[in-house]
């Protein structure tokens, strides 16, 4: 990680990641939360969050509370994980709890609902479209940088493994790959 922690409040922590709770969509999560956490609010650059995204990324649960727990943490230590945690899964709780009502009412036939699920699947969508591209161009730099994330993209997109598969294999490969060597010459 390259830059050290800004110095931000609890309470900053809880609302910021209160209202990535209450604003974000599904799968768009992973884009809300880096033009939030590095556009926005600066509390991350580019790199770090690529590098906190891809430890959430390797364990489990859900992307998003475990960027937030990494987060909080690194802003404001333990107290800051849990305030951050609670911030972003309190909107999306209260909101399923009413979701699970209307269902069970029997609203999930209704057009409008269908509409704005297909709505709000859209901006999924388009939110896991733009933090791709934001993302790739600041990460994939050279050559081996697309082939390893090309050989992850096929293992998950065409071969149908696994997540945790391609990084068990295609992560070991690169790490050597990448390892620091004694001279420059000899650096991928």
């Amino acid at each position: 990680m390259s830059d050290p922690a800004p110095q931000v409040s609890i309470g900053e922590i809880f609302r910021a990641f209160l209202t990535i709770g209450a604003t974000s969509l599904g799968g768009g999560v992973v884009g809300y939360l880096r033009s939030s956490l590095v556009g926005s609010l600066k509390w991350l650059d580019d790199e770090t969050f690529v590098e906190l995204l891809a430890i959430c990324q390797s364990l489990p649960g859900l992307n998003a509370s475990n960027m937030a727990i990494l987060v909080g943490d690194r802003l404001r230590g333990g107290l800051g994980a849990a305030v951050a945690l609670v911030g972003i899964c309190l909107p999306g709780g209260l909101i399923m709890v009413a979701a699970a009502m209307a269902l069970g009412s029997g609203l999930h036939d209704h057009p409008l609902v269908s509409a704005i699920l297909r709505g709000v699947s859209a901006g999924a969508v388009g939110m896991v479209i733009y933090v791709t591209t934001q993302l790739g161009r600041k990460t994939i730099r050279r050559p081996a940088d697309a082939v390893f994330a090309a050989a992850t993209l096929v293992f998950v997109a065409v071969l149908h493994e696994s997540v945790l598969l391609a990084l068990a294999v295609v992560a070991p490969i690169a790490t050597l790959w990448f390892r620091p060597r004694n001279t420059p010459e000899d650096r991928p």
